[in-house]
């Protein structure tokens, strides 16, 4: 049987490499791609692009990666001045989101990946968290991880699938403020949400913090094994509703 296809999105940025510098390209950190592969899954990078969403059509799952601040705009608030937001990325993921969930694909939000299910599912975000918590414990320094307790809902999929962890890394100044219609199945101690879940779909889980750098990667490893079962099961009956690529909410 083929390793399922998982696809990670990307971003576009400014890059260096060689001779070549501050070319534009299409990129995603390595472990994104090592969890995938260590789990059994075949990564497929996927660039932003809102022309439509026919690549899920031979994907197995999808993994939204971290990244940048998810506009504003997409959830009815003014940009604060710490939100940098990349509106190619909204747009583009948004149009994959929609078409993954029409066809039931399980789907991974990792930070960013995370908050965008939020707003795409009628919630909003908290722009700049330590306006809300008071500290920087969420992302202490540029480039550098935090670590601090986390605690699930009991029977939750995050619960399930992250059983024993009670501790995850952070670095994040965004957090969801209201999760429209999710779920929310983890905390850190000091309130901010750290998962959110559909309880009515086999596999869409967000989490706050970034397990392709954990030593134990459990919700790729999910997402892998929830696509694994996906592709080797009978064909998945097509639902007809899901979020728009504006981030509305139908579910």
């Amino acid at each position: 049987m083929r390793r399922p296809l998982i696809g990670i999105s990307a971003y576009v940025e400014p890059a260096d490499w060689a001779v070549w510098r501050g070319v534009r390209a299409v990129l995603v950190p390595e472990a994104y791609v090592r969890a995938v592969t260590a789990a059994g899954g075949r990564a497929v990078v996927l660039p932003p692009d809102d022309s439509d969403g026919d690549v899920l059509a031979v994907l197995d799952g999808l993994l939204l990666a971290g990244g940048a601040d998810v506009g504003p705009g997409r959830y009815g608030q003014q940009p604060h001045p710490r939100t940098e937001d990349r509106p190619d990325r909204d747009a583009g993921e948004l149009t994959l989101l929609a078409a993954a969930l029409v066809a039931d694909l399980p789907v991974l939000g990792v930070c960013r990946g995370m908050q965008l299910l939020a707003v795409a599912y009628g919630g909003t975000l908290h722009q700049h968290l330590p306006d809300v918590v008071g500290s920087e414990a969420h992302r202490p320094a540029p480039g550098v991880y935090g670590t601090h307790p986390v605690r699930f809902a009991p029977g939750s999929l995050a619960a399930r699938t992250l059983a024993g962890v009670d501790r995850v890394n952070s670095y994040h100044h965004q957090a969801v403020a209201t999760p429209g219609r999710l779920a929310v199945s983890g905390w850190a101690a000091d309130g901010v949400i750290e998962a959110v879940e559909d309880p009515d779909r086999p596999f869409v889980l967000g989490v706050q913090w970034h397990p392709e750098n954990e030593l134990d990667p459990r919700p790729i490893t999910a997402l892998v094994r929830a696509a694994r079962r996906r592709a080797s099961g009978p064909p998945v009956r097509v639902r007809h509703e899901g979020v728009d690529a504006a981030g509305s909410s139908t579910v």
